[in-house]
């Protein structure tokens, strides 16, 4: 689909529309998107960057190990999560997306807006669109996964969304006990605060993630943050 603009002008009219109509500019990067035939920037953004992000980045996580990707929105974590789900299934490696954000149709255009081919990965891909997504249905549903297996959850701070499951501590604590146990990769995408001003500081770092609940983020092995094309890793000491 082709884009009435750059994205750079995009992103600027998003920008005024959120000074003139005092919305979170998050709200106004979607409603840009709709009036470009999208549901969300996201997968705007996607479908404009034409390209997978995370080659490198995959080699640098070990099995059993928790990683954080954060990012404001439209800054391209959903991409780059998806990028290293792909850059995992090229090397024979089984490959899970949970997503409470986007639908199954969400996520088959995503792939193909990152150049995934239909049916490309059939024996390896699988996603989960559920709401019911938590650690309890996470590990139940990878109860058979292989050693070396990358999931990726979108995203960390919806998972204890419903008053009936789990604190999110309690849920992180259980899939890393899981994640060692089976030699798993879990990367889980992360908001950040509004609060963040890259005027002050060039990328986030774990102060500026948002954390409605409770959770002891020393519990991750490493964390991956995004801002304007910059991607820092960096060990959780």
């Amino acid at each position: 689909m082709k884009l009435s603009a750059p994205i750079f002008h995009l992103k600027r009219k998003a920008k005024l529309l959120s000074r003139k109509e005092k919305i979170p500019l998050h709200e106004a990067l979607d409603r840009v998107a709709e009036a470009e035939g999208f549901r969300k920037w996201s997968l705007l953004s996607a479908t404009a960057s034409g390209a997978i992000a995370g080659g490198e980045l995959i080699n640098q996580f070990c099995p059993g190990e928790m990683v954080l990707l954060g990012s404001r929105p439209g800054h391209g974590k959903t991409v780059m999560g998806l990028g290293l789900l792909v850059e995992a299934m090229k090397a024979g490696r089984r490959a899970v997306f949970f997503t409470l954000e986007y639908s199954t149709q969400d996520v088959t255009n995503l792939l193909r807006a990152v150049g995934v081919r239909q049916g490309q990965f059939d024996t390896l891909l699988e996603f989960d669109c559920s709401d019911e997504i938590s650690a309890e249905f996470i590990i139940k549903r990878m109860g058979d996964a292989r050693y070396g297996t990358v999931a990726v959850i979108d995203y960390l701070q919806l998972l204890d969304q419903h008053r009936q499951k789990p604190p999110l501590m309690d849920q992180i604590l259980a899939l890393k006990a899981f994640a060692q146990e089976k030699g798993l990769i879990f990367i889980f995408l992360s908001q950040i605060d509004r609060s963040y001003d890259s005027s002050t500081k060039s990328i986030p770092d774990l102060q500026d993630v948002r954390l409605p609940n409770p959770l002891n983020l020393s519990l991750f092995n490493k964390t991956c943050f995004l801002h304007a094309g910059e991607v820092r890793l960096r060990t959780v000491s």
